[in-house]
């Protein structure tokens, strides 16, 4: 790994004091939370949730962890979610990777879904996230198997840009993932990719740029899926938005050309089925802010 120093994330504008009002688990979270943490009380679950979100915040002082957005559990609201529960259900030797995984809560929710704990990866720039989120989850290594790359997703150290795999070439070799130091080893073997709120931290070029090096990751296996949601468009450009006191000034993508970058740009057109929909959701206490998203995954044909 080099020591240059990461990209700096734009796209957040304000960072503003943590506000406790914003907390508000939905029943299906709480019952998540108090599952995997057994703390059964309600009380006792928001203030270890807010202890953890302070620390959080000194090391990413991102919208998604100000937000809350961390509590909620977001791979189960994602249209192709079900294919991901398939493929750790009956594929062989499934991997799942999380990228911007945070404190691991989407790669517990997998799990609890069937997903093989062994087979999953998360990624992130901040390790000390992925050690907050043992601490989150009352987890340790060795109840939580799961594995971790950390580091900048634009160092080719970690993740460089190569052709997808194709089912003509080579056989992939599945490589010891308890040894894992960069995701390149990684190359043609991953069977679900997640990356919610991940894409639009960046620019145009950017999102082409990661699309394409996931795409070198993905297995060549028909059925395999990258899959996630971020800030979307109605016509592509430039959005600028306060979504309660977070302001945003981001690249999103609209339906038409997210579906056109992944087929045709990133892998060949006709080689993959891309579902992209556009949704304005609201998220936490009231709901009278509209947050536009895209929901969408990339399955290989």
């Amino acid at each position: 790994m080099t020591n240059r120093e990461p990209p700096k994330i734009e796209a957040q504008r304000t960072f503003p004091t943590l506000d406790e009002s914003l907390y508000n688990l939905r029943p299906q979270d709480a019952a998540f939370y108090k599952d995997l943490t057994g703390i059964e009380d309600d009380a006792t679950l928001k203030q270890h949730i807010l202890d953890v979100q302070a620390k959080a915040y000194k090391v990413a002082p991102y919208g998604c962890i100000y937000l809350f957005s961390f509590t909620r559990r977001r791979m189960s609201g994602l249209p192709a979610y079900h294919q991901v529960v398939r493929i750790g259900r009956e594929h062989k030797n499934p991997i799942f990777l999380d990228v911007g995984c945070c404190f691991g809560s989407v790669i517990r929710e997998v799990i609890l879904d069937g997903f093989p704990a062994a087979q999953t990866i998360g990624t992130d720039l901040h390790q000390e996230l992925w050690d907050l989120g043992h601490e989150l989850f009352k987890s340790s290594p060795e109840t939580f198997p799961a594995h971790f790359v950390g580091g900048d997703a634009f160092d080719p150290e970690i993740l460089a840009v190569v052709p997808p795999a194709s089912l003509q070439t080579t056989e992939v070799s599945i490589p010891d993932l308890n040894n894992l130091t960069s995701l390149n080893s990684l190359r043609g073997c991953v069977s679900a990719i997640h990356a919610t709120a991940f894409f639009h931290l960046f620019k145009e070029d950017q999102q082409l740029h990661m699309a394409r090096a996931f795409a070198g990751l993905l297995s060549a296996e028909p059925g395999s899926i990258i899959l996630g949601a971020h800030a979307g468009a109605q016509q592509k450009g430039v959005v600028n938005q306060v979504y309660r006191g977070v302001e945003v000034d981001m690249f999103a993508h609209s339906v038409e050309s997210w579906t056109s970058m992944w087929d045709g740009e990133v892998f060949e057109k006709g080689t993959v089925k891309v579902d992209a929909q556009f949704r304005e959701l609201s998220e936490g206490v009231g709901g009278d802010e509209r947050y536009p998203l895209l929901l969408w995954s990339v399955t290989r044909l």
